[in-house]
Parts: structure tokens; C-alpha cells; sequence
């Protein structure tokens, strides 16, 4: 794994990731990767981790009102829009303005705590999906692309205060 501690010269998402974590006494603290970790892909390969230990991030926008929804999936699952959208009502797929301005990070760093939205808009309404619990560890975006911390999923559902819930699409059994 090529990652260090943090630096306190970093990128303002990932210092605010960093004070999010150290408010809630979370015991790891974010490292900042040599490389950029974009997908759930480049980030597994970075850590060292399998695939579904990656928590990815999947913003959508709900039509109704343009709040953020922010699904925390295993990286190596699909977001299930149809099961998502009988708990936010209809949804539309957000583009790279929108999450920047409803989450206060670009799209590859989304983190799922340390929101910062733009003036008058809500913080994400947040979920994480159970498939994450078929893990011991998992890795999540610190608030840029280089930026990576671990915890449990339960920890993750702690310090996000967030349902956890079914959210994925079924595994395809293979023939």
C-alpha cells in the first residue's frame, strides 16, 4: 500500500474529512494515497483490499426538492435506483456541479461524512447499504481523490448516523 499520514498541507475536503473523523474520535486517520483513486477499482488496487471493500459513494439528486441522495454501497455492487427510489420518491442522476455543490467534494473524493453544500442547500440524505457488512474492514473517500480512510461498517453506520439498508441490486448467480 503506498499511503502516508496526513500532511497539513492538504486539499480543504480532506482536512475537513480529517476534523470530522478526529470529532468523532474515529481511531484511524485518513491517508493520503501517492496515487489517485477515482473508481472503487483504483482504490482496492491502491490499498491492497478486494473490490467490495471499497465504500463508494453513488450521489444521486431527488427530483422533487434537488437534495442530495447519497447511497454508501460496497464497491463491487450496484445501486438498486428502483429499491432507492421507494424511500426518497423520484430520483435523476447527479452531474459533477451538482454533487460538488450539494456535498462541498468532487466527484472520485465524496466522503461520507464532512459534507459542506453550498449556502441554503441540505446536507445529503444518507444511506448505507448492508452489503458492506459482509466485511471486517472497509475503506472509504476522505474528501479527494487521494484520500482514503478505514473502519468497520458498523462504524461507518455510527459515524454517519445513517439507516442501513437493502439497496443493491441481486448478485447474478453464475451459469
Amino acid at each position: 500500500m503506498q499511503a502516508r499520514t496526513p500532511d497539513p498541507v492538504r486539499p480543504e475536503g480532506f482536512l475537513r474529512v480529517s476534523a470530522a473523523l478526529a470529532a468523532r474520535q474515529h481511531a484511524h486517520a485518513p491517508l493520503w494515497l501517492e496515487v489517485a483513486a477515482r473508481t472503487s477499482q483504483e482504490a482496492a488496487d491502491a490499498l491492497g483490499v478486494s473490490l467490495g471493500q471499497i465504500a463508494k459513494s453513488v450521489v444521486f439528486r431527488r427530483k422533487t426538492d434537488e437534495q442530495a441522495v447519497l447511497v454508501i454501497a460496497s464497491g463491487d455492487r450496484r445501486v438498486d435506483e428502483k429499491k432507492l427510489k421507494d424511500l426518497t420518491g423520484p430520483l435523476g442522476r447527479a452531474d459533477a456541479d451538482s454533487v460538488k455543490a450539494r456535498t462541498g467534494f468532487s466527484i472520485g473524493g465524496v466522503s461520507p461524512l464532512g459534507f459542506a453544500p453550498i449556502e441554503g442547500a441540505a446536507a445529503p440524505l444518507l444511506f448505507v447499504d448492508q452489503e458492506l457488512f459482509r466485511f471486517d474492514v472497509i475503506w472509504a473517500a476522505a474528501g479527494h481523490p487521494n484520500g482514503v480512510f478505514k473502519m468497520t461498517p458498523a462504524e461507518l453506520a455510527a459515524l454517519t448516523e445513517a439507516p442501513v439498508i437493502d439497496v443493491v441490486l441481486p448478485v447474478q448467480a453464475a451459469i
